[in-house]
């Protein structure tokens, strides 16, 4: 019985994604709308800063600011 429901559980989350991917309409990226501008384009260095070197960045400073009560906690202990 549990390959059976695995099965049809299987089937209905498939014919829902496929029924869900069917039915939304295209990417209107192409499709201009009343008020839309765009700026320029980011160059390799600027989006490459923005969506790697800040993340990173931003991810060493707060584990820095986790860990620096630990780290002075410490030097009171010795």
């Amino acid at each position: 019985m549990d390959k059976r429901n695995a099965l049809r559980a299987g089937a209905v989350t498939a014919t829902a994604t496929l029924m869900m991917l069917l039915t939304s309409p295209a990417a209107f990226a192409l499709t201009r709308d009343d008020g839309d501008d765009p700026g320029n384009g980011l160059t390799f260095a600027q989006t490459f800063g923005l969506f790697v070197a800040l993340p990173i960045a931003l991810f060493l400073i707060i584990s820095g600011l986790v860990m620096l009560p630990v780290w002075v906690g410490k030097d009171k202990k010795k």
